[in-house]
């Protein structure tokens, strides 16, 4: 009897835990369709997504060693709800979009991260000669150095790139094609920011946006608790938690509401719209849906393999990068470069004219 009681035991902990598991995850799936403000824990799921997709595909592996046939079904369930989630991180598709040879308007994306305050300009010129290479026709830059980018390069810049917008300082749009108009979109209580700009393509209009909306807040807590623990002082594990915890909320409500300004500021675009940029903020969070609305994920519709953008600090890095576009518009490639020049990594898409 002892030893059937620890078996009855053990069953229903893997079941309580199989529940809790499936329950979380579910809830991290819809996550993304409330605002932060008043549902931060449910907000907070979308972050833990990986984990607890990973933590299912294990309880799937220990179902089927115990043969538990039908217990094993809340587990498969349970991930095949989570496909269009795993989908904006992987594709299959045997293509390599970097090798598509059709015709097309090329878009890229690339937070250069002040080009690392680098006055030599090396690697502005390093940059604009991978936007050759991929024959780049518009380019969204965001963290931009006045300093470290044309300036020190404007007559190779204009070569290329004959129209330029400039937004609130850091942000840029560069392309190949004339631009008809533009606007900076400001954002309160922050210094990021947004931009759009109409540029006619072979008597075609489109509008570009660019984005950068608030950080996560966590690098810098990191980097000043670095400097603590190398001056020999003593860390509060607890208050460094509450710090990180604190600034990755107090962004993400940031975020949220400038995620809503960039959502309105589209509806009211009447041309063929193009937005991309720097979200800060992983798929399915309450930020993409808002910003990406009834708009393409260009990833998922014609990208191949592991999208990752953002590689900083040695973590695991994720994506936080986008490039969205209306359903009238058809995207025919969608990846990214290996350029190390920045914490991120440039996106690019090619859609299709």
């Amino acid at each position: 009897m002892g030893k059937l009681a620890v078996y009855k035991y053990a069953a229903a902990m893997f079941l309580t835990l199989q529940v809790v598991l499936s329950v979380f995850t579910l809830v991290g799936l819809f996550g993304g369709d409330v605002t932060p403000v008043g549902n931060m824990a449910r907000a907070l799921c979308v972050y833990i997504l990986p984990l607890l997709i990973a933590a299912n595909l294990v309880m799937i592996i220990y179902w089927i060693i115990r043969r538990k046939w039908l217990l094993l079904l809340i587990p498969i369930v349970t991930v095949a709800c989570c496909i269009p989630y795993i989908g904006t991180y992987y594709q299959l598709n045997f293509d390599d979009p970097q090798k598509n040879t059709e015709s097309g308007l090329k878009i890229a994306t690339y937070n250069v991260a002040m080009f690392k305050r680098e006055t030599s300009g090396f690697m502005a010129q390093d940059i604009l000669a991978e936007m050759r290479r991929q024959k780049v026709d518009v380019l969204c830059l965001q963290e931009y150095n006045e300093v470290s980018g044309t300036q020190k390069n404007s007559e190779s810049y204009k070569e290329y790139f004959p129209y330029m917008q400039v937004g609130r300082n850091d942000m840029m749009i560069f392309s190949r094609y004339p631009i008809t108009g533009s606007k900076t979109i400001l954002f309160e209580e922050t210094n990021n920011s947004a931009m759009w700009a109409d540029i006619n393509v072979k008597s075609k209009e489109y509008r570009i946006f660019n984005v950068h909306l608030e950080t996560t807040g966590i690098n810098g807590t990191l980097y000043r608790a670095g400097k603590i623990m190398a001056q020999h002082r003593e860390v509060d594990n607890n208050r460094l938690f509450n710090a990180i915890l604190g600034n990755y909320t107090m962004g993400l409500m940031f975020r949220s509401g400038q995620a809503i300004t960039i959502a309105n500021e589209k509806r009211e675009s009447d041309k063929p719209t193009i937005l991309c940029g720097d979200f800060n903020d992983v798929p399915y969070s309450f930020v993409y849906n808002t910003v990406k609305g009834d708009m393409v994920d260009g990833f998922k519709e014609c990208g191949a393999g592991w999208m990752y953008t953002y590689r900083g600090m040695k973590r695991q890095p994720v994506r936080i990068d986008y490039i969205f576009h209306d359903e009238s518009i058809k995207g025919i490639a969608y990846y990214r470069s290996d350029l190390t020049y920045s914490d991120h990594f440039p996106v690019f898409m090619k859609i299709a004219l």
